[in-house]
């Protein structure tokens, strides 16, 4: 039987209590193994670990060497890229193809481009005219922030989370990871790896729980944190904002999202089918980014319906091992219960159904699965739960609108802001909306295109603050000025 375990200061190790809970297969709900529940003891054993390595060799080490450690880490993950494939394809059930472009190689990569980012990026200083005539010379100075609590999510286990430790351990803090309950192999393979790489024991922690009286809810409340990154629900965000607030520590939330699309009669149409193809229904539609609600000038509406439906048709669904495979289940029967209690939602508020809203027949063991089918509906009001509430499943709305200017308010009308999707020709028509448009980061003609140098974040109900390129290094250091009189 195969055992999840904490890695703390370097060493894996069992709960104290032996408390362990099921990491069970999206594809067949067969048992891949046991995961060692962490509680107060575990979380403070991690987190003291972490607070001692500031002391130690890694507080002491030179950008250089910090970047030089990172680099290897990115090349020992490439080197041992089939073991975290297997890995992640085995936790999330998403399909090979997938897992061996996106997430194992963008995970490795975010030790090196976010490293290389935020090593090389200067501080300030500024002169000062002083009374007596001699002056002063003000300079600023980034510091680690000590210690950084990573709360992780399932749908991209391995790229989320290094997304947040690669910028973390850069710029000189430690870190204690808490991997989602539903996907712990790669984090704590990556254990394997800072060993290998020579990171100092205690700069990489990670504790395996669950949220609520678990290691989730330890961590973040732990005093000794002193900072806390977080992807997942809103409702966890706001959770993990309570804890936070005491002790002021910062926080870093990118949490839910509704995301829209809006198509014009002047796009490309090619472009606007592919683009939300993979909008809506890549990794399952288990993306944070993803489209739910797709708005298309009435004009081309039923084109675009048509298209859109006929491609979703050739999706191929299947196990991550079979050939031209491009969407596989859900992560947990936990999430497809949900799912489908969409699904029936939606019918219930009147959708007209033009493609899936069920579960496929896989035949045999697959059939225990978390599998359901790709769907789009059309005829929803505004106001329907399916509608305005995250679903986070390969499923979509499309509704026509006739101006811009109504586009744009039923974009706008969510309580969440992370991202959105503008297809036009016209780049004062895209300039123009997009400028609009309550959220993080809108893409035009195009989707999931990122440059990791630029801001990430959402507005209103999708997050808190930003990360990436220069916005990382806010977050992760804590900057001073050193006042000097001449």
């Amino acid at each position: 039987m195969k055992e999840f375990k904490h890695f703390i200061n370097g060493e894996y190790v069992s709960s104290a209590d032996g408390k362990t809970f099921e990491n069970r297969n999206p594809i067949d709900n067969s048992l891949i193994g046991l995961i060692h529940e962490g509680g107060k003891t575990e979380v403070d054993a991690a987190v003291q670990a972490a607070k001692a390595a500031l002391k130690g060799p890694w507080g002491k080490f030179t950008q250089a060497k910090r970047l030089e450690i990172l680099h290897k880490i990115a090349d020992r993950i490439n080197e041992r890229f089939e073991e975290f494939l297997v890995a992640e394809c085995k936790d999330t059930g998403k399909p090979r193809s997938l897992a061996s472009h996106i997430d194992i190689p963008r995970g490795a990569a975010n030790f090196k481009t976010l490293s290389d980012t935020l090593i090389n990026d200067p501080t300030e200083s500024f002169n000062l005219d002083t009374p007596d005539g001699t002056g002063a010379l003000n300079v600023g100075f980034r510091k680690p922030k000590g210690v950084i609590a990573v709360i992780s999510p399932w749908n991209l286990p391995l790229l989320l989370m290094t997304w947040k430790v690669g910028p973390a351990l850069a710029c000189g803090n430690t870190v204690v990871v808490k991997p989602s309950e539903d996907t712990p192999a790669t984090t704590t393979l990556l254990g394997e790896v800072m060993n290998e790489c020579g990171v100092p024991a205690g700069v990489f922690n990670v504790v395996h729980g669950l949220g609520a009286n678990s290691a989730g809810e330890f961590l973040t409340k732990h005093p000794d944190v002193d900072g806390i990154t977080f992807t997942g629900e809103t409702s966890t965000g706001e959770t993990i904002m309570r804890a936070a607030s005491v002790g002021l520590r910062n926080i870093s939330l990118e949490c839910g999202g509704k995301n829209p699309a809006i198509v014009f009669a002047d796009c490309d149409m090619d472009k606007a089918i592919e683009g939300t193809m993979r909008s809506a229904f890549a990794n399952c539609g288990q993306v944070c980014l993803g489209t739910e609600r797709v708005y298309v000038e009435r004009s081309i509406f039923d084109e675009f319906v048509n298209r859109l439906s006929d491609e979703a048709k050739t999706l191929k669904v299947g196990v991550p091992e079979e050939a031209g495979v491009n969407m596989g289940p859900l992560v947990s029967q936990e999430h497809k219960r949900k799912v489908l209690n969409y699904y029936k939602l939606a019918v219930e508020e009147g959708a007209n159904v033009i493609l899936g809203g069920g579960v496929p027949e896989m035949g045999g063991d697959l059939d225990q699965g978390a599998w359901v089918q790709p769907t789009i509906w059309t005829g929803l009001s505004e106001n329907s739960r399916t509608v305005k509430e995250e679903i986070f499943g390969p499923c979509c709305h499309i509704q026509p609108f006739d101006t811009e200017e109504e586009a744009i308010e039923m974009a706008n009308d969510t309580v969440y802001g992370l991202a959105a999707a503008v297809w036009t020709e016209s780049t004062s028509k895209a300039v123009r909306v997009s400028q609009q448009l309550d959220v993080g980061i809108a893409w035009v003609n195009s989707w999931f295109l990122r440059d990791l140098r630029t801001a990430f974040g959402g507005a209103k109900q999708s997050g808190i603050g930003r990360e990436g390129g220069i916005h990382s290094l806010e977050f992760y250091t804590e900057l001073k000025n050193i006042c000097i009189k001449m």
